[in-house]
């Protein structure tokens, strides 16, 4: 990590897009994770007022997502004008992701008010939330948030955001443990990630027999 943190940040792209280095991603998210944060979060503001802080850590999530799609091919594209250009390119990424989503939500309100306004008033019972749109339902999302909360309590520092990352991956957004090994700063091949789930999983499940 210290020989990482000295890299300028060019070279640390670099680093990062290169090779499958952790230690390059996690220096990544340590100098540029304020900045992705901030700019979620004012991006949403103005999208919504009223905002979750969950959803500012799922459009971080997001964000760090589109950076790393097909092999990192943003920041392979990116060129670097001068040393602070790379902030610049952030703000934009991280804005684009939230102002997708929020057009992703208009969209869907506004089709199922067309579906609701084709529909004969009274007649049969509305299809319950979730099922055959392939989205979480309401329980799912409320089980979800109720797990974020109790991996607060079992990890701390970058293994708690890679892992809350890999979590989040393969149950909310059906990632195979393959897919998520693909991304290059989770720094685990398959057979960890699925070592990762795995032992969650257990402690989870322990914690909630125990009523904890």
């Amino acid at each position: 990590m210290a020989g990482h943190s000295a890299l300028s940040s060019e070279d640390l792209v670099k680093a990062c897009v290169r090779a499958d280095d952790a230690a390059a991603w996690a220096e990544f998210i340590r100098r540029f994770q304020p900045l992705i944060a901030k700019v979620v979060a004012r991006t949403a503001r103005r999208r919504a007022p009223q905002f979750s802080i969950h959803l500012i850590d799922d459009l971080v999530q997001e964000t760090y997502l589109k950076l790393c799609e097909d092999r990192c091919r943003l920041l392979r594209q990116f060129r670097f004008k001068d040393p602070g250009s790379i902030y610049g390119f952030l703000k934009v990424v991280a804005a684009c992701v939230v102002i997708d989503h929020f057009k992703g939500e208009h969209a869907r309100k506004r089709d199922a008010a067309r579906t609701e306004s084709l529909a004969d008033p009274g007649v049969g019972e509305p299809p319950a939330a979730g099922k055959g749109t392939g989205r979480l339902s309401m329980d799912d999302h409320i089980a979800l948030r109720q797990i974020d909360s109790l991996l607060d309590r079992l990890y701390t520092g970058d293994t708690l955001f890679r892992n809350r990352f890999i979590l989040w991956l393969h149950y909310r957004d059906g990632m195979t443990a393959r897919a998520i090994a693909s991304i290059p700063w989770i720094g685990l091949n398959t057979k960890g990630v699925e070592t990762a789930l795995r032992r969650m999983t257990q402690l989870i499940q322990s914690y909630v027999e125990r009523g904890e």
